[in-house]
């Protein structure tokens, strides 16, 4: 039998963040509310806006956005995996398909990447369940993300691993990269709107900063800026 030719080598990596960068919304605190509403009613939508209140504290004192993360991650803590894949279906059936939801100039950008050759990977501090319906959507090879702990169908509140926030994100870039080894960081572009993006952009040969966030865009003067 013939066998099949070799897939084409791409010809760049492209890495591009999510939340605010690739869609409009934070995702994370969309469904965050989305779930706990849907799943426990009033006493869910309590547990939400204290949590949000938290983490806003958090904001405001200053702490960095991987202890957010974390944080966030700890008020799942008993939820059932399956609970939470189920209603993810449902928040990304009537959220995604909105207009505005993906962010029409990052989306054309990743699209154009693509069909140039490119390996598309999101790196995102939000969780395998609620990503891969937009990792499918844009057609993205490789998906790293936060990886939330699961123990008897349940959620810890811990998670596996660092988070993909700040230097996992660079740490992710620098992994992803050494597996195509034909490829050096002057053929990587990265997408980041805020400035926990700021050490993956530093990363990749061209960087690109979504929005104009004025701390990232001052951290990083040779990016490029794509205007939301």
């Amino acid at each position: 039998m013939p066998t099949e030719p070799a897939p084409p080598a791409p010809t760049r990596l492209v890495f591009s963040d999510v939340d605010e960068t690739l869609i409009s919304r934070k995702s994370l605190i969309d469904f965050f509310t989305y779930y706990f509403a849907r799943r426990h009613g009033g006493s869910g939508r309590r547990h939400a806006d204290q949590t949000l209140r938290c983490l806003g504290a958090l904001t405001a004192a200053g702490a960095p956005r991987d202890q957010g993360n974390l944080a966030y991650y700890r008020a799942w803590q008993g939820e059932r995996a399956d609970d939470v894949a189920e209603l993810v279906g449902h928040w990304y059936a009537a959220e995604g398909g909105e207009p505005g939801f993906y962010l029409p100039g990052t989306r054309a950008e990743l699209r154009a990447h693509r069909e140039a050759g490119a390996v598309l990977v999101l790196v995102s501090g939000g969780f395998p369940a609620l990503l891969e319906p937009i990792a499918a959507e844009v057609g993205a090879h490789h998906l790293v993300c936060t990886v939330p702990e699961v123990r008897a169908g349940r959620l810890t509140g811990a998670v596996v691993g660092e988070p993909a926030i700040g230097q996992g994100k660079a740490a992710a870039v620098r992994a992803i990269l050494a597996r195509y080894p034909g490829l050096g960081p002057e053929d990587c572009w990265a997408y980041g709107d805020h400035v926990s993006d700021l050490p993956m952009l530093a990363e990749v040969g061209h960087p690109v900063v979504v929005g104009a966030e004025p701390a990232l865009a001052a951290a990083l003067p040779s990016a490029r800026v794509l205007y939301r």
